[in-house]
């Protein structure tokens, strides 16, 4: 069975890989996200388009110091209403994201690129609705307060697996893209390519 590269810090991704048996290798990738995000919307990326270059740049990143591995880099981009939502900077931003989505339904583009020898192999972009619930200000504020530290490196504000399951009144689409992994999409790829065993 081949090593995978995780080529990101998501601690959600890495347990969702190891909980599938994988042998995985954490190796987080440093990009300028915020300056490709900025020029890839200025020539008119879509959400889903944006998700996906993201993506890709992990990969590669990683790919090209080491070709023989074999590499997976992750995104995601939540869209509503036009608009598009990064992790938030603060607790204040947590709370206006939390107040722009609430009562709404949003999409959420879950990227994955696969890097093997040192060229992209697969590629795949779940897109995930979720609708949440009208919930108070009194509970978005107590939420935020008390979950910061774990929603914070989360987009949306949210930890589907968590609490952040209460913020919802309907989710279509597969679970793992909401926490930021096509991962059966990936597993069916991998066994393809008889990387893992199946």
């Amino acid at each position: 069975m081949s090593i995978l590269t995780l080529a990101s810090a998501s601690t959600i991704r890495a347990a969702l890989l190891r909980r599938a048996g994988l042998e995985i290798e954490v190796r987080p990738a440093r990009i300028d996200e915020e300056n490709l995000r900025e020029s890839l919307l200025a020539e008119g990326a879509s959400a889903h388009d944006l998700a996906d270059a993201l993506a890709e740049h992990k990969a590669l990143k990683i790919a090209a110091r080491d070709p023989a591995a074999l590499v997976l880099g992750c995104d995601q981009i939540l869209e509503c209403e036009g608009q598009l939502y990064a992790k938030p900077a603060s607790p204040d931003e947590a709370i206006a994201q939390l107040t722009a989505l609430r009562g709404k339904t949003h999409r959420l583009h879950t990227a994955a690129v696969l890097y093997a020898g040192g060229e992209p192999v697969w590629r795949h972009v779940a897109t995930p609705r979720l609708t949440m619930r009208d919930f108070s200000d009194a509970y978005r504020d107590a939420y935020v307060a008390r979950h910061w530290d774990d929603i914070r490196h989360c987009v949306g504000c949210y930890q589907i697996e968590g609490p952040g399951i209460r913020l919802f009144q309907k989710i279509e689409g597969d679970l793992f893209s909401v926490q930021g992994l096509p991962l059966l999409e990936l597993l069916a790829i991998l066994t393809q390519r008889k990387e893992i065993d199946g």
